[in-house]
């Protein structure tokens, strides 16, 4: 699925099943995701095992054929790394290690471990920790000695790289350490956040790799950092732009996944508290992706735990420059027009219609319907604006369609 170059890339192998939560196609599509995750973490899927189980093994997570499977294809492949999609008991890790004699993670250890690698702050370096202590600190049993032995790689940057004692109550004491690390900047930030005035509060919120830092730079012309990887962005960046002569603050947050490891969401929670006091949200989506819908419905999921799903909404589709559509053959008498069929324009008349006021589409890349983008932008927060400041309503006329 992706082109990348094996040197310098760990050989991973990915292992999911298949049941009544999620069919056939739904497990190809999450393996797809964890192999992007993989990617961006350092290493290269050489193969990918499914099974279909009503329930998950309880001591291996999938049956005993199937991991004669994955132990064999190991040994003959010389591959270093086997990861679940699903997040693996203590007891299962230990078991399937023993199995495998190879490093085990799940898509909770994957997801930290590259948080772990973009932490760029102080502040987002603590948050990691914390999480990764939390993930942990139930699977300490058996597990020290096999860090000992596997170091560094995907799965063992963090915590896993010192020597780490096997007494609980040390890591409790760490955790407690951390915790009150990230009180005293938190109450920091929340000053910050106070100092900012009575500015209009504007968040971007969206699926990983959505495009959210690529159009934070092109309106708040400034440089924040942008790539084609998963969680390319994990501090919060806060800048100040003008539409018009309007001013307000903007703010690009972490990308959110499905399936986000709850220790995540309980140590970024400054970070979403950015979100949570936004007095208006973008949330941006990849049209292009196959899967957008349920991106959406992820976001949505997230956006109502940290209790931000009834603010005011612009839904903005980005990459409309890398959509297309599937096109059904004249002479091809089985195949129905699916939602995958729809062009941008069939789109646009479906439920987007009836979001909010209307949908926008745009290229952040390309640059592609950005004054239609900006216009909106001015309208919503002026709104919001005249609320605040009903003295000043004149300085921020409305914008009359010619």
């Amino acid at each position: 699925m992706l082109e990348k170059k094996t040197l310098d890339y760990e050989k991973v192998v990915l292992v999911g099943i298949i049941n009544q939560e999620q069919d056939e196609e739904k497990s190809k599509e999450y393996l797809d995701e964890l192999e992007f995750l993989s990617y961006t973490a350092g290493g290269e899927v050489v193969g990918r095992f499914t099974q279909k189980v009503d329930v998950p093994n309880p001591k291996t997570f999938i049956g005993t054929g199937k991991m004669e499977e994955v132990l064999d294809f190991v040994k003959a492949e010389d591959v270093g790394t086997v990861i679940f999609d699903d997040e693996l008991s203590p007891a299962q890790q230990n078991n399937i290690e023993k199995i495998l004699r190879c490093k085990i993670l799940d898509r909770t250890s994957l997801i930290l471990d590259i948080f772990a690698q973009r932490a760029q702050t102080s502040y987002a370096r603590t948050q990691v920790e914390l999480a990764q202590y939390r993930y942990l600190l139930p699977r300490l049993t058996g597990m020290w000695t096999h860090l000992e032995r596997q170091r560094g790689g995907i799965g063992m940057r963090g915590p896993g790289e010192t020597e780490i004692e096997t007494d609980r109550r040390i890591v409790r004491d760490r955790i407690a350490l951390l915790k009150k690390k990230l009180e005293k900047i938190d109450k920091q930030m929340e000053t910050q956040r106070g100092n900012r005035g009575a500015l209009v509060r504007v968040a971007l919120v969206g699926y990983t790799n959505v495009g959210k830092s690529t159009l934070m730079n092109v309106i708040s012309k400034s440089d924040v950092f942008a790539e084609n990887k998963l969680f390319a962005t994990l501090d919060t960046t806060v800048r100040k732009v003008v539409i018009g002569n309007l001013p307000f603050l903007l703010s690009d947050t972490v990308g959110f996944i499905r399936k986000l490891p709850t220790q995540l969401v309980e140590s970024f929670k400054s970070t979403l508290d950015e979100v949570r006091e936004a007095d208006l949200l973008l949330h941006v989506v990849d049209i292009s992706h196959p899967n957008f819908e349920e991106h959406i419905d992820s976001v949505n999921q997230i956006l109502d735990e940290i209790e931000s799903a009834d603010k005011p909404t612009i839904m903005v589709f980005n990459k409309i420059d890398a959509y297309t559509h599937k096109t059904i053959d004249e002479d091809d008498l089985i195949t129905e027009k699916t939602s995958a069929h729809f062009t941008l324009e069939e789109w646009k008349h479906t439920w987007m219609n009836k979001v909010g006021d209307y949908a926008l589409f745009i290229s952040a890349l390309n640059k592609d319907n950005l004054e239609e983008f900006r216009k909106r932008v001015y309208e919503e927060v002026r709104k919001i604006h005249i609320t605040r400041f009903p003295y000043n309503n004149f300085l921020y006329p409305e914008i009359i369609e010619e």
